[in-house]
């Protein structure tokens, strides 16, 4: 299987995972507010402080993003282009959000693909929270975690400063479901370690809510291929379930954009496809 090296050890637990309760809902992220404050103020709405978000069709300006791009340096794997601040209506074909708290505020880590006004040119990437603002409403399936929070903490593997999930104190929201805050580390199938965790805890069936993180290139079951190895990934549908043969099998339909600028969507082969960098979800356990 394909690997990078990190500048940094890799620890032993491979899955930094929270076991919480949450509830999927949907709600309209309100116009004239930064998307961070409009995410905010969707979850709060029904009791939850963070957990990961889902959508399609969106407008957003001002907007501000980056691109996967080389390192210039050993101290990073991959990392992130310069700055690019379209102008005009930004429409979003589709992302993919997790919203925790970095040093002590509101935060997001939110990747997705769009279209540009100014020309219109189809691009994706890593949207930026604090140059981010809504500028018609739009509708996202949300999935609310009360027990956990994903936050952000130096990680010494990659060097950068990602999404974890940690225990938190319950909101008292209302709950529906058993729920596991997850972030995939470096150097594993994606779909390989979510099938093993869900083996490990007796999980028949799951589905997956948000999903955002990185990839090492991509092999889809439709045949194609992204070669550059950097990737932004959102993933827009995954669950797990007993295949043909009885064994459990993730299906992960996802979106990226590589740091040449290539576009490619469709369901991720299994065992072929290791993370980069992270990869945040919410894995929600289903009554078999």
């Amino acid at each position: 299987m394909r690997s990078i090296k990190q500048p940094g050890a890799p620890v032993a637990e491979r899955i930094q995972w929270v076991e919480a309760r949450g509830r999927a809902f949907s709600f309209t992220i309100q116009a004239g507010l930064p998307l961070l404050e409009a995410a905010r103020r969707g979850f709060a709405a029904e009791g939850f402080a963070g957990g990961v978000l889902n959508f399609r069709h969106g407008a957003l300006r001002p907007f501000a993003y980056v691109m996967p791009a080389l390192s210039k340096t050993s101290e990073n794997a991959a990392f992130y282009s310069e700055t690019f601040k379209p102008s005009g209506v930004t429409r979003t074909k589709l992302g993919s959000m997790t919203l925790g708290l970095r040093d002590g505020a509101p935060f997001f880590h939110c990747h997705g693909l769009w279209t540009e006004a100014d020309g219109g040119r189809a691009s994706g990437g890593h949207m930026l929270p604090d140059e981010t603002d809504v500028a018609e409403p739009f509708e996202v399936e949300a999935f609310g975690v009360d027990g956990a929070m994903f936050t952000a903490a130096p990680d010494p593997e990659t060097n950068f400063k990602l999404f974890g999930p940690v225990v938190a104190a319950s909101t008292g929201a209302r709950t529906t479901s058993r729920a596991f805050a997850m972030r995939l580390r470096p150097n594993q199938d994606f779909a390989g370690c979510l099938e093993d965790f869900c083996r490990a805890h007796d999980i028949v069936r799951a589905k997956l809510h948000g999903g955002v993180g990185s990839t090492i290139g991509a092999h889809f079951t439709h045949g194609g291929v992204t070669e550059p190895f950097a990737t932004e990934l959102a993933m827009t549908a995954g669950a797990i379930a007993p295949g043909s043969t009885g064994a459990l099998e993730a299906a992960l339909d996802v979106a990226l954009i590589d740091y040449t600028g290539g576009i490619a969507e469709g369901r991720l082969v299994r065992g072929d496809n290791p993370v980069l960098m992270t990869m945040e979800l919410v894995l929600e356990a289903l009554e078999s």
